[in-house]
């Protein structure tokens, strides 16, 4: 095992380092909650789950998967899949994760499109690999989280065991706007996309959503959701995962969610609009009450007013349920209360409005251009259209990302450069308007 020792001078760049400062000022407190099956659950503090991360970077490092390994993660929400996704920061690979929910026709392309070195994966997502022929001529290193099943490479405990050979280690230090990972969309809105994420925007989304919700280290995060579950540590957070599949949440138990709400205390839940219905539905057969939340997360689509009201109902007095606007390319753009929702717009959007989503979250702007289907190279802050005018919405700030990988075309379509700063800017794809008080509205897809 690494030793009681911290590399960090100043605060790193790379997103990792947010671990690595909690590990330092609360080793104790509890990082990880993983379900082990029949209500158990195996727990991690941050200090254990730090010397986890830093022996896996080590053992990937050696293994040969370091800084610009381009490496597939099919890991789903467990101890591993946020030890590995760390570990691969901290190593300075670049991970690439894909919504497996995209279809086996867009998996395989996507992998092609990415060229990975190297494959970290469970039984399952290697049985695929080798089934499917994902990567098939660029993929060298493969890593098992679980058992091998006759395929080479190693497993996380294999890893585990090189790095904790290792005397010392220097966690990388990305340089500025170095690629981080590749995030693939969820291919809702056209073909899937690799998004290019930096640490930048990693730990500018980690300082945007600590400021709009008030998230302090020590609070309890019921993880839902594989990509925001990764935020939970960032922020200082426990992360509990339920026993649920991630990639199907309309088919939750709800006992499984209000559970471990309940049973460890938690403070933030972040959900999509499927299993908060759930969660309705099942609060309509039970009168259920989940007084320890602090708020309720949800994005993804709009989340109904009468679904909004029923969770209003299970929540201590002034809790709110935040729906923050947003996609892949950059998140979060804007975001709306339950208590605005419920008691101004929904009236509107029923004659018609649009769908409300609140205020640019800082510092990101938000502006209107005129709606074309053409490429816009530069962008004229001048050019953009007043309160009440319907347009494309375009979205500037520290958590824009700016290009898709090895896609320029789509590149081109969906970024402008400001004439005036240089900045980079995100057509979002959406067309809607701001109203006379500021409040941005949804009007729907500019393809549709």
């Amino acid at each position: 095992m690494v030793p009681d020792t911290f590399s960090m001078g100043t605060f790193s760049v790379n997103i990792s380092s947010h671990v690595e400062r909690q590990a330092r000022e609360a080793p104790k407190q509890w990082a990880l909650s993983v379900p082990l099956g029949g209500g158990a659950y195996d727990h991690l503090s941050y200090l254990s789950l730090w010397h986890e991360v830093r022996d896996v970077a080590c053992g990937l490092k050696e293994y040969g998967i370091g800084p610009g390994s381009r490496t597939i993660l099919m890991v789903p929400p467990s101890r591993e899949f946020f030890v590995l996704t760390f570990a691969l920061f901290q190593a300075g690979a670049t991970p690439v994760l894909i919504d497996p929910g995209i279809g086996l026709k867009y998996l395989k392309q996507c992998i092609a499109e990415v060229a990975p070195s190297a494959f970290i994966g469970i039984p399952k997502a290697h049985l695929a690999r080798l089934l499917f022929g994902w990567g098939r001529s660029t993929i060298g290193k493969l890593v098992t989280a679980g058992k091998r099943w006759g395929w080479s490479g190693e497993t996380v405990p294999d890893l585990l065991v090189k790095g904790s050979k290792t005397k010392a280690f220097t966690p990388h230090q990305p340089a500025s706007k170095e690629l981080a990972a590749i995030l693939f969309t969820s291919g809702s809105t056209g073909v899937p996309k690799g998004v290019e994420y930096t640490h930048e925007i990693f730990n500018a989304q980690v300082e945007s959503l600590k400021s709009l919700f008030g998230i302090v280290p020590g609070e309890v995060d019921l993880c839902t959701f594989p990509l925001f579950a990764l935020f939970a540590p960032a922020l200082g957070m426990r992360a509990i995962v339920p026993e649920m599949d991630a990639t199907r949440p309309a088919r939750v138990d709800p006992d499984h969610i209000f559970g471990p709400i309940e049973e460890f205390g938690c403070t933030n839940l972040f959900g999509s609009p499927a299993l908060l219905n759930r969660l309705v539905r099942a609060k309509q057969a039970q009168q259920i009450r989940l007084p320890t939340l602090k708020r309720i997360l949800s994005a993804g689509a709009p989340v109904p007013p009468a679904t909004l009201q029923q969770l209003t109902s299970m929540l201590a007095p002034g809790v709110q349920i935040y729906t923050p606007y947003g996609a892949t390319e950059s998140l979060p753009v804007a975001v709306i209360g339950s208590d605005e929702i419920l008691s101004q717009t929904s009236q509107l959007t029923r004659q018609g409005a649009g769908t409300c989503i609140g205020r640019p979250a800082s510092p990101v702007t938000v502006s209107i251009m005129p709606i074309t289907d053409e490429a816009v190279a530069t962008y004229e802050l001048s050019s953009q259209l007043s309160a009440n005018q319907i347009g494309e919405i375009v979205a500037r700030g520290p958590v824009v990302t700016e290009r898709y990988f090895e896609r320029p075309l789509q590149t081109a379509l969906a970024k402008m450069t400001d004439s005036t700063t240089g900045e980079t800017l995100h057509r979002m794809g959406d067309v809607g308007y701001f109203d006379a008080e500021g409040r941005l509205w949804y009007c729907g897809r500019k393809s549709q």
